[in-house]
């Protein structure tokens, strides 16, 4: 079903770095820390728990979605290739195109799991790398990104205090420009389908 014999270290690699670029914790953590002053501690489990719930349910049955809706898989991928190209552009640019939910009083884990990390960016990613990707490798990307933001949510101060805002900042644009790339190449794959 997943393609054990599929699996390639580069693609998860690949994997790993867009989901990691598109999630953009490190990015997030000014926000972050602005909602933890708000509303005290963030569970950090609870969150992560939440956004890989989303995740995954997206990751299985999105497909099914889309065909309901009478849409294939490299249509998504090429909406998805645009929304992950505004994305790299808002992250380069210092551009805020997609606004986020602001209401704080729903809890940490709403504003934090949904929409900061398992965001519509993040979900559409998901599903547009089906398109180019073993599913197994996408899961293991999916995982260690999960584990990524674990421990970022849990040393957020640490974070905070190690790169700094001129760390964050280059950090943010470094991965919008892999982000850039990534999309140019997915939808160049789907336009050919």
């Amino acid at each position: 079903m997943f393609g054990f014999e599929k699996i390639k270290i580069g693609d998860i690699v690949t994997l790993t770095f867009t989901l990691f670029a598109v999630i953009d914790v490190l990015g997030s953590i000014p926000v972050i820390i602005s909602l933890k002053k708000k509303m005290g501690d963030i569970s950090a489990t609870q969150a992560t728990l939440v956004s890989g719930a989303l995740m995954l349910l997206f990751f299985f049955v999105g497909e099914q979605m889309l065909n309901f809706m009478g849409l294939d898989i490299h249509s998504f991928a090429i909406a998805g290739s645009i929304v992950i190209f505004i994305l790299g552009l808002e992250m380069v640019l210092g551009i805020e195109f997609f606004r986020s939910e602001k209401d704080i009083r729903s809890g940490a884990v709403v504003p934090i799991a949904f929409p900061i990390i398992a965001g519509s960016g993040t979900l559409t990613t998901i599903m547009s790398l089906k398109a180019e990707y073993n599913a197994l490798s996408i899961l293991i990307a999916i995982l260690i990104n999960l584990v990524v933001v674990f421990i970022t949510l849990r040393s957020i101060n640490l974070v905070e205090r190690m790169l700094g805002p001129s760390g964050i900042s280059v950090v943010r644009k470094f991965f919008g420009v892999i982000l850039l790339a990534i999309a140019v190449k997915i939808f160049k794959n789907n336009m050919a389908m």
